[in-house]
């Protein structure tokens, strides 16, 4: 049998994907848009039925969804070696933005210009992640009175103990899953499985700081479904409650850099890690969140189309990604409890709540460049 060529060079796909990451703004929904529109439409590169196929196990796969889509549209033809150029062409000038940037915050992050931009952009950041919470609820949950019923609760939970918890997550995957599709599984099976939960987490040594970022962001990498944002919590738990690696206001920064930044809304991991331990530590973060996300998806590539359609795989995911909505919102009234500190703070956030509304088609990045000029605007006021 004759195998059919690719109509393109991996050579190709690297600079297409390597030109997506430097100037794709706009989060998941335009990146996965723009792919579509550029290698299925107009460049037929990949057919219509193999890049459904990488959205839906992308959306099922725990890890950010562009990078998984951009992963498995490398694989369709050129296997291993596509799926990884993708993947690296696709992150790395984020990547390298994002640790530029980390630079600059730590050279001049203490001077009072730069603190005014940062008072408004905060604001600005809470009103967007609360849209994108509102709007991933909807989509995610529709009807579904149990879905509602687990967001609520891990929303709660989120908020009362300032952190996400894996486990619950975990857990309301697996109890929508009992209750929608039961599987048919025998003890000796259940037994074998638990192992491999429990057992995840130690792969990576802990000692020392280094080893402490490549355990923790690859628990984050493992564990996270949803949305890019679906990150913002268990982040927030880690570097700010549990690590004290960052203060909530460096954190909020460090969300506000992601979103004005092209590529994934993850690549926020590269910052956070810069600024705990410089590059290395950045260079660690950024890996330790991404293979797993690579191997989620290439591993079970060639299966999905047999398999990736059955109701208990979907249950789960379904139940998962209702906790991580609710985390998200969580953690959205949590960064806002410390953020919006006086009524002008509440009257950005709110502004940019009600132009997200209105206005659906306008991208973040502007609003942070808009929010960026009222901070030091506000400021100058103030200290006249």
């Amino acid at each position: 049998m004759e195998t059919i060529q690719p109509r393109y060079s991996l050579t190709d796909l690297a600079l297409y994907f390597l030109r997506l990451g430097t100037i794709g703004f706009g989060g998941p929904p335009a990146l996965v848009g723009y792919m579509r529109r550029d290698l299925v439409d107009d460049r037929k590169w990949i057919g219509e039925e193999e890049y459904k196929e990488g959205l839906a196990l992308a959306q099922l796969a725990p890890g950010p969804l562009a990078a998984q889509l951009a992963i498995y549209l490398g694989y369709v033809d050129y296997r291993l070696r596509g799926a990884t150029i993708a993947g690296l062409a696709f992150v790395l000038p984020s990547f390298l933005m994002v640790v530029l940037l980390g630079i600059a915050y730590v050279q001049f992050g203490g001077l009072p210009w730069v603190q005014a931009v940062f008072y408004g952009v905060g604001s600005a950041v809470i009103g967007i992640i609360a849209i994108s919470s509102y709007k991933l609820t909807l989509k995610t949950i529709g009807k579904e009175w149990l879905l509602w019923l687990i967001c609520l609760a891990l929303g709660i939970f989120t908020f009362v103990q300032e952190e996400e918890n894996l486990w619950m997550i975990v857990g309301s995957g697996i109890l929508y899953w009992l209750v929608k599709s039961p599987p048919r599984l025998s003890t000796q099976k259940v037994m074998l499985f638990l192992p491999l939960l429990y057992g995840a987490p130690v792969l990576y040594s802990s000692s020392g700081k280094l080893g402490q970022i490549a355990l923790f962001f690859t628990k984050a990498g493992t564990f996270v479904f949803g949305s890019g944002l679906a990150i913002v919590p268990f982040l927030y738990g880690g570097v700010v409650k549990e690590y004290h690696w960052l203060t909530e206001q460096q954190f909020l920064d460090a969300v506000a850099i992601a979103m004005i930044t092209p590529g994934p809304v993850v690549i926020t991991v590269g910052f956070i890690g810069y600024l705990v331990a410089g590059f290395p530590g950045a260079c660690v973060a950024a890996l330790a969140t991404f293979i797993p996300c690579y191997l989620f998806t290439v591993l079970p590539a060639p299966y999905f189309k047999k398999y990736g359609k059955r109701p208990g795989l979907q249950a789960f995911v379904a139940g998962i990604t209702a906790a991580a909505v609710g985390a998200i919102a969580g953690a959205v009234c949590i960064l806002a409890k410390r953020q919006l500190t006086d009524w002008i703070t509440v009257c950005i956030a709110a502004i940019v709540i009600l132009l997200l509304l209105r206005f659906k088609k306008i991208q973040e990045p502007y609003i942070i460049l808009v929010a960026a000029a009222l901070g030091i605007a506000i400021k100058m006021i103030l200290i006249k």
